[in-house]
């Protein structure tokens, strides 16, 4: 069983190197990168991952914050494959509908002028320690800005749900008890649309991956060893 992990907004998968290490040696671990100047809408990643992924064997796909939507239609397109899902800090549909009233402006927005400090505290809040800001600064540093600006303007029209409610395999919901840019409601349309969901709060920010990633790595290990207790997912 191997777990297939598709990275935040960034999308360079270099913010998830602590979660890696902190997860069991036992466990075989894919992370999927996304390129860092062709822009690519959700249905292009999701193809991307799809050709990430072994050539055989059943995985337990992660999605992490921008990746929630990638992840779950590359579990509804391979339900052969995929035996388990992780929704860590995530959304199934637009997380803020103010997006969709400012989409004019995120097609223009000079994100790379968004100063480091405040995409840290915005991401890790109280947690944002210098090693994490100059991690993210590093990471965001390598992604073009026509890049960045598409990924946040995909998230105004995104919605899996329906793919999701038609999902029959195990689904964990990680949610971070103080994300300031996921709401709580996210967390919410998703157990609505699959009430077998498991939903586990860990206390922490959007960024629990990076912040938390011992205890993200327990629960979603946890996690694993369920599913592949399951006789239909070996």
């Amino acid at each position: 069983m191997r777990v297939i992990l598709l990275p935040g907004l960034d999308g360079t998968g270099e913010l998830l190197r602590a979660f890696v290490a902190a997860l069991p040696t036992s466990l075989p671990v894919t992370v999927v990168r996304y390129p860092v100047e062709k822009v690519l809408g959700y249905e292009a990643l999701t193809e991307l991952a799809r050709a990430a992924l072994p050539a055989e064997g059943p995985v337990v796909v992660l999605g992490e914050s921008f990746s929630g939507p990638v992840a779950v239609s590359l579990a509804a397109s391979l339900p052969s494959r995929v035996v388990g899902l992780v929704l860590c800090c995530t959304f199934v549909r637009n997380p803020r509908p103010l997006l969709k009233r400012i989409g004019g402006l995120l097609r223009v927005l000079p994100v790379s002028l968004v100063p480091n400090r405040l995409a840290a505290r915005l991401l890790y809040g109280r947690w944002a320690s210098q090693a994490l800001r100059s991690a993210l600064g590093d990471a965001m540093g390598k992604v073009s800005a026509a890049v960045s600006r598409a990924r946040l303007t995909a998230l105004i029209d995104v919605d899996v749900t329906a793919k999701l409610v038609a999902l029959r395999v195990p689904v964990l919901a990680l949610v971070a008890s103080r994300d300031q840019l996921v709401p709580r409601r996210s967390s919410e349309v998703i157990q609505q649309s699959c009430p077998g969901a498991k939903v586990v709060v860990v206390d922490g920010p959007h960024g629990l991956l990076q912040v938390k990633p011992a205890e993200a790595a327990n629960v979603v290990g946890e996690f694993v060893r369920f599913v592949a207790s399951i006789p239909s997912a070996l």
